[in-house]
């Protein structure tokens, strides 16, 4: 998995469905009712957020979740761990950890998210230690993508200078 992950046409792949996906958010956004629950870690606020949609909202809120939220995790986290595994060589595996348990945690939120929208079960409390947990592995898994990058622009201008 780590030599097709690692591959120049999978990470550009996985770059490009980050940014179109992250798109798609902003497109959907007036359907939602204006505020999605994934920008929300307090747990009251989720609850008005949803309480203040309206059914179709809350319908649109649910499917961009299922849909686009379910890939967008897929893709950043793909992108972030690629770039870990493929540019910090021996130490690529732990480098790639927080991308991938930020996947792990972005669609368990998802999941507790869904289940809010949809009516059946509420368990949007675990959203004020789901949503912190998941921006800052976000957050840790980008910085070490943007060293990964630093790193390759490095390696590119000694292969051009050599």
């Amino acid at each position: 998995m780590t030599n097709f992950l690692t591959r120049t046409p999978v990470i550009w792949t996985l770059f490009v469905l980050m940014i179109v996906i992250g798109a798609g958010f902003g497109y959907f956004q007036s359907d939602v009712g204006g505020a999605y629950l994934d920008t929300s870690s307090s747990m009251v606020q989720s609850r008005e957020i949803v309480a203040a949609m309206t059914p179709e909202q809350r319908d649109t809120h649910f499917w961009v979740t299922v849909t686009l939220d379910t890939a967008y995790p897929l893709a950043y986290g793909g992108f972030f761990a690629a770039m870990a595994l493929r540019y910090f060589s021996g130490l690529g595996g732990a480098a790639a950890m927080p991308a991938l348990a930020t996947i792990i945690v972005d669609l368990t939120e998802n999941t507790v998210q869904a289940l809010a929208l949809h009516g059946t079960v509420d368990v949007l409390d675990t959203k004020e230690w789901l949503t912190p947990l998941k921006f800052g592995l976000f957050f840790l898994a980008a910085a070490i993508a943007l060293v990964a990058l630093i790193m390759a622009f490095v390696a590119l201008f000694r292969r051009k200078r050599a």
